[in-house]
């Protein structure tokens, strides 16, 4: 079930999961056209992003990260700004997360982004955040975070796909309506001697932190 749950998952936000054979890793962590929902597909300097107008917040976030970027060493951005790449009327503006008991949570990192100044910048666009538990967002997400550049660093590229999980009966926040999500997924893919390895997590938005192995599952392109 846990399988089938996170394929699910997968084909609703539009990604392609890859068998263990020989492919071409061009552009391969980008997702396919998502049916049925808003997107605004977004390209910045150190990810893309498709970006729902509706809820306010990103349907995926896609990325390469390679161990020379891990090893970057720009300073973190400080400030949350709206993406100019979004209409106003469309975008969550800081005002909406105050005084609410949500994190702006980043879906791709700033730790990830310390290459490059304009990457750095990008990430602290709202296009690139979602409201996140405070606990999960400095716990058991950052621990996940921290995983993933690790192994950039150890086996020289990995490709990242996350993104909110959103509940039929969500709930949001601020005078934009910004949607709260349910909970958040990240796919990891990683080539290693011309074969194709990936893997999925899935972590409720709430407080909370477990070992690492209880929140991945397998990713099949059958479902099964």
């Amino acid at each position: 079930m846990r399988k089938l749950f996170l394929f699910l998952i997968l084909i609703s936000a539009g990604f392609i999961a890859f068998s263990q054979k020989p492919v071409n890793l061009e552009n391969v962590e980008i997702p396919g056209k998502i049916d049925g929902r808003t997107e605004r597909v977004i390209v910045h300097k150190g990810y893309t992003v498709s970006y729902n107008a509706d809820w306010k917040i990103p349907n995926w976030v896609a990325y390469e990260l390679t161990d020379v970027e891990v090893a970057g060493e720009e300073p973190r951005a400080k400030k949350f700004v709206p993406d100019p790449m979004v209409p106003k009327y469309e975008s969550a503006t800081t005002d909406d997360y105050k005084n609410t008991g949500w994190d702006r949570g980043h879906m791709a990192p700033a730790a990830d982004m310390k290459w490059d100044p304009q990457a750095m910048k990008e990430s602290f666009y709202l296009s690139n955040v979602c409201p996140q538990n405070r606990n999960l967002n400095g716990g058991a997400w950052k621990d996940l975070e921290e995983q993933v550049r690790d192994l950039a660093a150890q086996k020289g590229r990995v490709y990242v796909v996350c993104g909110p999980i959103v509940a039929a009966d969500y709930q949001t926040i601020g005078a934009n309506k910004v949607v709260i999500p349910s909970a958040f997924f990240k796919v990891l893919l990683q080539e290693e001697n011309g074969k194709i390895h990936t893997i999925g997590f899935v972590y409720e938005n709430v407080a909370g932190r477990r070992p690492m192995s209880t929140y991945a599952m397998t990713v099949e392109a059958d479902g099964h």
